[in-house]
């Protein structure tokens, strides 16, 4: 549905972005993650049509964005970190207007009402938006997005302003909509990201240093991998033994206790599993594991190493 090739964006000399290339699959829901002025904001407004390339293309449904601009727009719903509200109309009067700019063709009431519902605003529809909360014109402008049911959703930071629970709200509105639509989220909310995105892409310096499934970002730092197990035993023999398995290059143990078991965390050797010596040896020393499980690295530590580097 998106397609990035050798996109390059130059100030001056300076590249704002430098040869990224990606693409985003029909119902995928990818983050887009950097520290400021990695080029994420640069990126988004080329495939949206604010920004011109210096080299490559930007294609919307295979419809180049700089080719055929009015085309690719009418697929894209935007909201950039400053929502494009207009204070002194209503919310209604507003969406009214978004309306009629698209030249949308789905049933005007119909179609604003059910934007409202899964927005939240249709209490405040009366409303002139300068009067309203930060929390709310936010809603406002998540909603513009939403006009004419574009099958590309492009969000830079929509949770800013918002409470706990609007969050919450939101972050299930933008798991929704990945059912239907693409969805593109650029935050700096990375725990936003790891509960909604199905994908992660991480830009720095204007060019991607990782692009991964949510589940398997962990992998980019290195190839060693941590467990969680739990074993019933005393404590420093089973440390102890630990320690000798192949494969295990370091063992600590957390502290947490149940009846006779502790729970320890084990990193392996670079690409090496330990489990099954691990399996081997804890059986021939009687110790039971009572469980074990992976122990991914989080997003932050991720991001802090690529980003860092």
């Amino acid at each position: 549905m998106i397609e990035i090739n050798g996109l390059v964006k130059l100030y001056g000399k300076k590249a704002a972005v430098d040869n990224i290339s990606f693409t985003v699959e029909k119902g995928e829901i990818v983050g887009f993650l950097g520290p400021n002025g990695a080029g994420k904001s640069t990126t988004m407004n080329i495939l949206t049509g604010y920004l011109s390339s210096t080299e490559g293309t930007a294609k919307v449904d295979g419809i180049d964005i700089l080719e055929n601009p009015m085309e690719a727009k009418k697929l894209i719903g935007f909201l950039p970190e400053q929502p494009p509200l207009y204070p002194d109309m209503t919310v209604d009067e507003y969406l009214r207007f978004v309306y009629e700019l698209r030249s949308c063709k789905l049933p005007k009431e119909a179609h604003l009402a059910e934007v409202c519902k899964v927005t939240r605003i249709s209490d405040v529809r009366s409303r002139v938006i300068g009067n309203l909360s930060k929390g709310y014109r936010q809603r406002v402008g998540i909603a513009q997005a939403l006009v004419g049911n574009p099958p590309v959703i492009i969000f830079d930071e929509p949770t800013v302003g918002l409470d706990p629970k609007q969050i919450i709200e939101i972050r299930n509105l933008i798991r929704n909509l990945g059912k239907n639509h693409t969805v593109i989220l650029s935050t700096h909310i990375l725990s936003e990201v790891q509960a909604v995105c199905d994908r992660i892409i991480i830009i720095k310096d204007g060019e991607i240093v990782a692009d991964e499934k949510t589940e398997n970002i962990a992998r980019t730092m290195d190839d060693s991998r941590k467990f969680t197990v739990k074993i019933s035993g005393p404590q420093k023999e089973v440390q102890k033994l630990l320690s000798e398995v192949n494969g295990i290059a370091r063992a600590e143990a957390t502290g947490e206790r149940e009846l006779d078991s502790y729970t320890y965390v084990i990193e392996s050797e670079k690409g090496v599993d330990p489990r099954k010596p691990l399996f081997y040896a804890m059986a021939k020393a009687g110790y039971p594991i009572i469980g074990i499980e992976a122990a991914a690295a989080a997003l932050e530590d991720v991001f802090i190493s690529l980003t860092s580097k």
